[in-house]
């Protein structure tokens, strides 16, 4: 489940201040195993490069189909599809293969390697990154369509819910739309819903008309009581529930294909 820390205007992901912890923790390790600053930081460095770079490819192998319809997407890293177990197997066949002909720099690099390994391990089961969301219904929330009718949140029980808050102000979020409308004429079996927040109804309907796609579920939230609810100022933030109407997964931030096809297949059918 995604997370986010807010420092100041900021809001970063938590495994991204984990990863910038490990490669900190990594480096002192080194260092000190070294006993001189530097001697084993360049080779570790190399090989933490090397983790990030298979658990990218990992991930787009996986979802390699989404990928295919928009290549560009490999290269943009925002959409947080990562796999770690890709990413530290790939660490540790590098740094193993440095190791053998490193000399005296074998002990700093496996040092380093290893202190980054425990910190990533200990970090994400205290942030619970990777843990299953907590249990979360869909709120009752009483919300309109842009032309004034009265639709509850609660009118999409019954089948997965992919609920988008957005804004026609935030960059993300238009970039996001038009292939989050595609999924949503792609996958009749789940509900895409979006809640604008805090725009008025002219606002939404000249986006709307600006987008030039149909749109289906847009909900106004001039309150931004979903994003309240969930705890989610920043945007856009997505949230995935089951046919149960159980929180499953959260994204903040903008989505790829392949990183909404990767949740998507989380989602628990109607039965």
């Amino acid at each position: 489940m995604s997370a986010m820390v807010q420092l100041g205007p900021l809001m970063l992901p938590t495994a991204l201040l984990l990863m910038l912890a490990c490669v900190a923790a990594g480096s002192l390790a080194a260092r000190w195993r070294a006993g001189s600053a530097g001697a084993g930081e360049m080779p570790l460095m190399r090989v933490l490069l090397a983790g990030l770079l298979a658990a990218r490819l990992a991930f787009v192998w996986r979802h390699r189909e989404a990928y295919l319809q928009s290549p560009w997407d490999v290269l943009d890293i925002r959409d947080g599809g990562w796999l770690a177990w890709a990413g530290f197997a790939g660490a540790w066949a590098c740094g193993l293969w440095f190791a053998r002909r490193r000399g005296p720099r074998r002990r700093p690099l496996l040092a380093g390697l290893a202190a980054a390994t425990l910190a990533w391990t200990v970090g994400a089961a205290v942030l619970g990154i990777g843990a299953p969301a907590a249990i979360k219904a869909m709120p009752p929330l009483q919300l309109a369509t842009p032309d004034g009718a009265p639709r509850s949140l609660a009118a999409f029980a019954g089948q997965p819910v992919v609920l988008n808050l957005w804004a026609s102000w935030c960059p993300p979020c238009r970039r996001e739309m038009p292939m989050l409308q595609r999924m949503q004429a792609a996958r009749p079996d789940v509900h895409f819903v979006f809640v604008n927040q805090g725009e008025s109804a002219q606002q939404v309907n000249a986006y709307l008309r600006e987008l030039g796609m149909p749109l289906r579920n847009v909900l106004l939230d001039p309150g931004a009581q979903a994003g309240a609810y969930f705890g989610h100022r920043a945007l856009p933030a997505t949230l995935f529930f089951d046919a149960q109407g159980r929180l499953v997964d959260t994204r903040l931030g903008e989505l790829s294909q392949a990183s909404l096809v990767q949740r998507l297949g989380a989602l628990r059918p109607a039965p």
